[in-house]
């Protein structure tokens, strides 16, 4: 019973991580601009990536693989949402513009203010 328990909820968690990773890759095909491909590689990305490694965590039974899965969710959480936000920055200070009907460029206020 628990086995079957334990195979139900790694195998959910691995469909609901791979989602996350199937909507981050639609995102990266299909999102207007740079930032919004970057914001949803890094958001869904890292959630998918996360789930798997949690189901991983679960469906070990060697207390190494589970602590490594467990250390790979603390490194993307950190690294990920640092990454994109220098990322960003960078390829806005290279001259990447925001698309055109976007609201609303927090960016430009700064560099105003800078100069």
């Amino acid at each position: 019973m628990t086995d079957l328990i334990v195979n139900l909820l790694v195998g959910s968690l691995l469909l609901i991580g791979s989602a996350f990773a199937l909507v981050a890759a639609i995102g990266l095909l299909r999102l207007p601009d740079l930032y919004t491909r970057m914001h949803a590689a890094s958001k869904a990305g890292t959630l998918g990536s996360g789930l798997v490694l949690i189901a991983l965590a679960i469906f070990t039974d060697d207390t190494a693989i589970a602590t490594r899965a467990i250390a790979a969710i603390v490194f993307f959480l950190l690294t990920a949402p640092l990454s994109a936000h220098l990322l960003a920055k960078a390829a806005y200070a290279a001259g990447y513009r925001l698309w055109g009907n976007s609201v609303h460029d927090d960016m430009a206020e700064q560099n105003k203010s800078e100069s």
